[in-house]
């Protein structure tokens, strides 16, 4: 009985002992630690940021011109001419029209003709009848002045006392039947003039009109057997070579003036919108490693694809000594924001807290090495810096490295940067 008694007492022992042990190691666990965290930190500066956006873009020609044929014909002399420089007025090609100066010759005889048919009709179209009243407004004339003549001796000689009264009276109505006679033939000349049919007329005018016009046309189309260069440049791409037949609107060489450039490239709505005209860009061709030149922007397109969500951007570049090669292609970088004395960190010193990137939260450090947690607006961000456009003040000891999860007031030590 009394070894079960002392056993059981042992074992009510032990039971005692390892519950205060397990109560005081959870008391000690729940005793606050004085931990000291290693971070790394930087200066939040006063400076001038710029963001910078950069897209792939086209070398294009500021002008260019394809040529093409505007009469056909057999291509009669043009020589090989791509890469060649041509200037504007030279001759590219001389095509073969023959055919066209067979038919300006026989439009020619057409507009004679048509000019002497309405010639014939403005001098009358029955020669007979118009002699005969030119005949009878002669007669009518001489009866006129004759019976107007002997009325007047008569009245003389009746004054006189020479003749009787009827003489005079048969006189005067002499008189007057060739005053009525004249002024007849008079009006058979005016009817028989406007007799001739004005619809006759009319068509006799269109149809030398249309023959001018077809002789027009034809000398239009003969003169386009020479084809000239529009501009001054380089032939990038000939179409037809000596002996081929071109038709009207086939393409004969495409020029371009490549003494100056167009880069264009598309860049997001968003940064189109802080872009202007005048705006400087960099740009790198990639055909010419280590190159870098630099240009005025030309032209911000005031229409967005809606489907990429971009806009076009025009940057002109010299091209003197022709290096860049059209159609090769660019890396274009422009300045989209830019902030003079803004407060400026380095981009991992903010833990961002909400999806569009305007807030977050810093660790600054004070002269006790102690963190405090400041909430930050930020503005412009480069691929390394951050504007603070409200938050910090500028000068603050900020954590770059080791802030993340770092709670506020945690004792922190400094760690200095080996480079």
């Amino acid at each position: 009985m009394r070894k079960r008694f002392a056993l059981a007492a042992t074992i009510v022992f032990f039971v005692f002992v390892i519950a205060y042990l397990s109560v005081r190691r959870g008391a000690e666990e729940d005793q606050p630690v004085n931990q000291i965290v290693s971070v790394r930190v930087a200066r939040a500066e006063r400076k001038t940021l710029a963001a910078e956006v950069a897209a792939l873009g086209t070398i294009s020609a500021r002008v260019q011109a394809v040529v093409s044929a505007r009469t056909s014909g057999q291509i009669k002399r043009m020589r090989l001419l791509k890469n060649a420089f041509i200037r504007q007025g030279d001759v590219i090609a001389v095509l073969d029209v023959r055919d066209l100066l067979a038919q300006r010759a026989e439009a020619a005889a057409a507009l004679e003709e048509a000019r002497l048919n309405l010639r014939n009709l403005s001098v009358g179209s029955i020669p007979q009848a118009d002699l005969q009243t030119e005949r009878e407004l002669r007669d009518a004339r001489a009866e006129l002045q004759n019976a107007r003549a002997l009325y007047e001796r008569r009245r003389v000689l009746y004054e006189q006392g020479g003749i009787a009264l009827k003489d005079v009276e048969a006189a005067q109505l002499a008189l007057t039947t060739a005053e009525n006679r004249l002024r007849v033939a008079e009006r058979t000349a005016e009817l028989r003039a406007r007799a001739i049919n004005p619809t006759d007329r009319a068509a006799a005018q269109a149809r030398v009109k249309q023959a001018e016009e077809r002789l027009a046309s034809l000398d239009a189309q003969i003169s386009y057997a020479t084809v000239r260069a529009p501009i001054s440049g380089i032939v990038t791409d000939q179409y037809q070579f000596q002996g081929e037949y071109a038709s009207p609107g086939s393409r004969l060489v495409a020029i371009a003036d490549v003494s100056s450039v167009i880069v264009k490239t598309q860049f997001p709505d968003t940064v189109a919108d802080e872009l202007g005209a005048g705006d400087v860009a960099t740009v790198q061709p990639l055909d010419l490693p280590g190159e870098t030149l630099s240009g005025p922007v030309s032209l911000v397109s005031r229409s967005s694809d809606p489907n990429s969500r971009t806009v076009e951007v025009w940057v002109t570049l010299r091209n003197d000594g022709g290096r860049l090669r059209i159609g090769s292609a660019a890396r274009v970088t422009v300045t989209a924001q830019r902030a003079n004395d803004a407060v400026v960190v380095p981009l991992s010193a903010i833990t961002f807290t909400t999806g569009s990137f305007d807030q977050g939260t810093v660790m600054i450090v004070d002269q006790q090495q102690i963190a405090h947690e400041i909430k930050v607006t930020v503005g412009i961000r480069t691929s390394s810096l951050a504007e603070i456009k409200s938050g910090l003040q500028g000068g603050e000891l900020i954590v770059v490295e080791g802030n993340y999860a770092l709670p506020d007031g945690t004792k922190v030590k400094i760690e200095k940067d080996e480079t």
